[in-house]
C-alpha cells in the first residue's frame, strides 16, 4: 500500500505539473504584474467614434422594445467590437452601451431622436489584459473555467508534493521544517504588517 500511494503520487505530481506548466506559470508572472500595476501599466489608448444609426431600431412604432440585437451588432460591426456587452440602458432621449474586455472598454451614447451616437473606446494594453485575465474580470465563462481548473491542479500538484515528502526519508524532517517555516512567514507577515 505504501510503495502504491508513492508511486501514484509521484506519476500523478510529475504528469499534473507538465499539465499545469503553461497556466500556473501565467498566473504566478500575472501576480508579479499585479503586484507592481502602477510602474508597468502602459497609458491607454483611447478612440472616440461618431456614427448614425437607423431610427426605426431607436423609436419602433407600435410602443415595441428598441431593437437591442441590431443596435449592438451595428456598433460591434462598424467599429471592430468583439468584447461582450455588459450594459445597455434606454431613456428618454438617450441608450447608453457598455462593451467589457479584458484591457479593454467602450461606452456609447445614442441621441434617440436624431439617431447619432458617440462611442469611446479605451485600450489599456497588454499588461492590463494579462491582469483581468488573471482576476478573471470581464473574460466571461470560459476563461473563469480556466481559472477553477488551474486552481484544482495547483491544490492537487501541492497536495501529490507534500504526500512525496512522506517518503523521502532523508529529506523529510528538512520538508517539513522548510513547510513549518514557509507558512510561518506568511501568518507574520499577515499578522504584524497586513492585519
Amino acid at each position: 500500500m505504501k510503495r502504491a500511494i508513492a508511486h501514484w503520487s509521484r506519476v500523478l505530481h510529475t504528469y499534473l505539473s507538465m499539465a499545469s506548466f503553461s497556466i500556473l506559470l501565467f498566473f504566478a508572472v500575472t501576480g508579479i504584474t499585479l503586484n507592481h500595476q502602477s510602474a508597468l501599466n502602459a497609458e491607454p489608448k483611447a478612440s472616440r467614434f461618431t456614427g448614425q444609426l437607423d431610427l426605426s431600431w431607436l423609436n419602433p412604432p407600435g410602443g415595441r422594445d428598441v431593437a437591442r440585437l441590431e443596435i449592438v451588432e451595428a456598433l460591434r460591426n462598424a467599429h471592430g467590437i468583439k468584447a461582450a456587452l455588459k450594459d445597455f440602458r434606454v431613456e428618454d432621449n438617450e441608450i447608453a452601451v457598455a462593451f467589457k474586455g479584458p484591457g479593454y472598454a467602450a461606452d456609447g451614447f445614442i441621441d434617440r431622436k436624431k439617431g447619432t451616437y458617440d462611442l469611446t473606446e479605451s485600450r489599456l494594453g497588454l499588461i492590463a489584459v494579462i491582469n483581468d485575465l488573471h482576476k478573471g474580470r470581464d473574460t466571461g465563462g470560459a476563461w473563469s473555467n480556466i481559472i477553477d481548473i488551474s486552481a484544482a491542479l495547483l491544490v492537487l500538484v501541492s497536495v501529490t508534493g507534500l504526500t512525496l515528502i512522506f517518503f523521502l526519508q532523508k529529506r523529510l524532517t528538512t520538508g517539513l521544517v522548510s513547510l513549518g517555516i514557509g507558512t510561518a512567514v506568511c501568518i507574520a507577515v499577515y499578522l504584524i504588517w497586513v492585519s
